[in-house]
C-alpha cells in the first residue's frame, strides 16, 4: 500500500466505512455500560452524591482520556496507516533513544494481558443477566461455549465478521442511547453530573466506600481505548473520529439513564433492589424487554472480545517485524490489507480466556482484576506520546502540561487499581510479566547474537569462489546454491557462510546466490534490487518488504530469476550436458544456518539464562525454511556453533615419547 492510498483509507469517509467502524473498533469500549456502573456502587448505599459524582468522573474520563488523548491526539500518530503501541514505537524509534523499547515492550505485553481478560469479563456480565428469569442458571458452561465460537470463527477474518457484527452493534448503540432516553426523562437531575465539582466531590470525601480508589472502577468505562487505537488501520482515522461522536452520545446517555433509575432509589444497596443480578444496566429495562436486551447484549459482548482479539493479531504481527517475538504462522484470511490470524496466538487467547472463567466464576471478581494491566499500557503509549510530538516538533509549551495533566490522571488510575492486586489483579499482571520476558529474552538474544556475528569482505573470497566454481575434481552440490544473509552492506557476508561454501564440505555451484531480506517500517511494499558481484557465478538480491507482507521467498525470487532471464542478465539453463541440450532449468538449492550454543562459549550468567531461553523459545517457534516460504525438499539445514566469547588461546607443554617434557 502506498502512502497515497493509506492517506486515502485515513481520510476516507463512508456509510459502510462508519458501519464496519462500529462492529470492528468499539466493542469493548461499547460493553463498558454492562459493569461500569455496578462496580461503582459496589456494596455501598445508593445516594446522590455517590451517583452524580460516579457519572461525572464517567464522563471527564471519557471526554480527557477517550476523546482528547486517543481519538483526537494519539490517532493522529499512525506509521504508514498503522495504528497501536509498536507502530508509535517505530515511529519515535528515529530518535535513537534506546531506552524507549522498555515502554514499547511493557504496554504491548499489559495490552496482549488484556486482551485475555476482556472477553471473559464482556460476556460474563451479559450471559449474567440470565439469572433475572432464572436464579440458579450455571452461567459459566455457556461463558465458554460462546467463547469456542468467537475464537473458531477467527480464522474467516474480521470482513466476514464485520458483515455481521456492523450492524449488529448499530442496534447496540441505538439501545444503549433510547434505553438511557427512558429513563432521563423521568428524572432530568441526572444532567448536574456535568458539573466537574461532583467527581471531585467523590473522590475526596467519603460519599463512597471506596474513596478515592473508586477510581478502579471509573477506568473501566475507557478501557477500550487502547485497543481502538491498535485497529485504526482496519477503519481509517476519519471514521473512526466521526463514528466516535455517535458511540460516545450513546454511552453518556445510557450511562446517565442508569444514573437517574438510582436517583429514584436512594438509601438502598443494589442487592435491596429485588433482583437476583443487581445490574443497573438490567434494571433500568421493561421486564417485557429484558429477554431481548439479554440477547442484544450478549452479542454485543461477543462483539467486544473481537475488538481485541483481532488488535492481538496486529500487536504479535509487529512484534515479530520488530523483533520482539518467535516467529509463528501467520495467515491471511481476506482480500482486506491490515486483516490477518495467527492462529497460535488465537488458541493461546481462548485457553487463557477460560483459565480466568474458571478461575474468577463471575463476572464481579473479574472486574478486580481488570483494568490494572491497560492502565499500564495508557502510561506508557503517554511516554511514547511525547516523544513523538517532540519528533514532530510540536512546541514544548504545548507538549508539556499535555503530558503532565495525562500522566497525573493515568498515574490516579493506577494508584487506583492498585489496591485491586490482592482480589486479583496479579493475575493479569503474572500474564503481562510472562510476556514481557518472552519479548525482552527473544529482543536481547537477537542483539547479542548480532554483536558476535562475524562479517567478512566478499572481494577477499571472490577469486577462490570463481576458481570453486570450475573445479571439476570436487563433485557438484547443485547448479543453483542459495543462501539468506543478515548483512546489511552489498560487499559484505557474515563469516559463516563463507566457511559453508569452502570448508563445510566444499559446495561446488554453477552459480552462488545470496539474498538479504529488509523489512520496512510501512505496511505494503514490494521491491528488489539485484547486484551482480562476479559475472555468471554470484549475484546478490535484496527484497524491501513491508512489515504487513507475506515473506514468499521461493514465490518471489523465482520471479526475480524470470525477470533477469527476460532480460538476458542471466543463463539459468543447467548446466549439464544434456539436460543444457534440452534447455532444462537448473536445480536451486537453499542452505539455511541454524545456530547452537557452543560449549566453548565464555558468557556472563544474564548472557547464559537469555541465551538458553532463546533457544528454547526457538524451539517452538516457525522453522527458518517455513518462516521464509521456502520449499522443504530444496532446503539444507547446517548447524553452526554459536561462540561468545571466545576463550583465549590455551596453553599446552608437548611431551616426547617417553613422557618427559620436552626442550623449546
Amino acid at each position: 500500500m502506498s502512502s497515497h492510498s493509506h492517506q486515502n483509507l485515513h481520510s476516507r469517509l463512508s456509510a459502510a466505512g462508519l458501519l464496519v467502524t462500529l462492529g470492528i473498533i468499539y466493542g469493548d469500549i461499547g460493553t463498558s455500560p454492562l459493569y461500569v456502573m455496578k462496580a461503582i456502587i459496589g456494596d455501598s448505599v445508593i445516594s446522590q452524591d455517590l451517583i452524580l459524582g460516579g457519572l461525572s468522573c464517567i464522563f471527564w474520563t471519557l471526554t480527557l482520556q477517550t476523546t482528547l488523548k486517543y481519538v483526537i491526539i494519539t490517532l493522529g500518530a499512525d506509521n504508514h496507516g498503522e495504528g497501536g503501541i509498536f507502530a508509535l514505537y517505530a515511529l519515535v524509534k528515529r530518535t535513537k533513544i534506546q531506552w524507549l523499547i522498555v515502554p514499547a515492550i511493557i504496554g504491548g505485553s499489559a495490552l496482549l494481558a488484556d486482551g485475555i481478560i476482556t472477553p471473559p469479563v464482556s460476556v460474563s456480565s451479559a450471559v449474567e443477566g440470565l439469572r433475572n428469569f432464572n436464579p440458579d442458571i450455571p452461567t459459566i458452561p455457556i461463558v465458554i461455549s460462546i467463547l469456542f465460537v468467537l475464537f473458531t470463527i477467527q480464522q474467516f477474518g474480521s470482513k466476514l465478521v464485520g458483515k455481521f457484527f456492523a450492524p449488529m452493534m448499530l442496534i447496540w448503540f441505538t439501545m444503549l442511547g433510547v434505553l438511557g432516553v427512558i429513563q432521563m426523562t423521568q428524572n432530568l437531575d441526572v444532567f448536574r453530573a456535568l458539573n466537574p465539582y461532583y467527581a471531585y466531590h467523590l473522590l475526596t470525601s467519603d460519599v463512597s466506600e471506596q474513596g478515592f480508589f473508586i477510581l478502579g472502577a471509573v477506568f473501566l468505562c475507557t478501557t477500550g481505548a487502547e485497543a481502538l487505537y491498535s485497529d485504526m488501520g482496519h477503519c481509517g482515522r476519519k471514521n473512526i473520529r466521526v463514528s466516535w461522536m455517535f458511540v460516545k452520545a450513546t454511552l453518556i446517555l445510557n450511562y446517565f439513564g442508569q444514573g437517574a433509575y438510582l436517583l429514584d432509589h436512594q438509601g438502598l444497596t443494589l442487592m435491596e433492589l429485588g433482583s437476583s443480578n443487581p445490574n443497573p444496566f438490567y434494571l433500568i429495562m421493561a421486564k417485557w424487554f429484558q429477554p431481548i436486551g439479554i440477547v442484544v447484549a450478549t452479542l454485543a459482548a461477543v462483539i467486544a472480545s473481537q475488538a481485541l482479539i483481532s488488535g492481538s493479531f496486529t500487536l504479535i504481527n509487529e512484534a515479530m517485524r520488530l523483533n520482539f517475538w518467535p516467529k509463528v504462522r501467520i495467515k491471511f484470511p481476506s482480500d482486506q490489507k491490515g486483516q490477518l490470524y495467527i492462529p497460535s496466538i488465537n488458541w493461546l487467547l481462548f485457553l487463557g480466556c477460560v483459565g480466568i472463567v474458571l478461575y474468577f466464576k463471575e463476572s464481579s471478581n473479574m472486574e478486580h482484576a481488570y483494568g490494572l494491566a491497560i492502565i499500564l499500557c495508557m502510561i506508557m503509549t503517554t511516554i511514547l506520546l511525547n516523544y513523538y510530538l517532540i519528533l514532530k516538533r510540536v512546541k514544548w509549551y504545548f507538549i508539556a502540561p499535555l503530558i503532565i495533566v495525562y500522566l497525573a490522571i493515568e498515574f490516579s488510575f493506577l494508584a487506583a487499581n492498585i489496591v485491586k492486586f490482592m482480589d486479583g489483579g496479579f493475575v493479569t499482571l503474572f500474564i503481562a510479566i510472562i510476556l514481557i520476558s518472552i519479548m525482552s529474552t527473544w529482543y536481547l538474544a537477537k542483539k547479542i547474537s548480532k554483536s558476535y556475528t562475524k562479517i567478512v569482505k566478499i572481494d577477499n573470497y571472490k577469486k577462490v569462489l570463481a576458481e570453486l566454481s570450475l573445479d571439476l575434481s570436487i563433485p557438484k552440490y547443485a547448479t543453483h546454491l542459495v543462501y539468506m544473509t543478515n548483512s546489511n552492506r552489498v560487499d559484505e557476508i557474515e563469516e559463516k557462510v563463507m566457511y559453508s561454501i569452502l570448508q563445510k564440505r566444499p559446495k561446488r555451484a554453477d552459480m552462488y546466490w545470496f539474498i538479504h531480506v529488509n523489512v520496512l517500517n510501512e505496511p505494503y511494499r514490494k521491491e528488489y534490487k539485484v547486484t551482480e558481484i562476479i559475472k555468471d557465478d554470484l549475484y546478490r538480491i535484496d527484497f524491501y518488504l513491508g512489515f504487513r507482507e507475506a515473506t514468499k521467498i521461493n514465490l518471489m525470487f523465482k520471479e526475480v530469476i524470470k525477470d533477469m532471464v527476460q532480460n538476458g542478465e542471466v543463463d539459468v539453463t543447467s548446466r549439464y550436458e544434456s539436460l543444457n541440450k534440452n534447455n532444462i532449468i537448473g536445480d536451486f538449492k537453499f542452505v539455511l544456518s541454524e545456530k547452537f550454543l557452543s560449549n566453548d562459549s565464555d558468557i556472563t550468567f544474564f548472557e547464559n539464562i537469555v541465551m538458553n531461553s532463546y533457544f528454547v523459545l526457538k524451539k517452538y517457534s516457525l522453522s527458518e525454511e517455513k518462516a521464509f516460504g521456502l520449499d522443504a525438499s530444496s532446503v539444507k539445514v547446517e548447524q553452526f556453533p554459536m561462540v561468545l566469547h571466545a576463550p583465549e588461546r590455551i596453553e599446552m607443554r608437548r611431551l616426547d615419547h617417553h613422557g618427559c617434557e620436552t626442550e623449546k
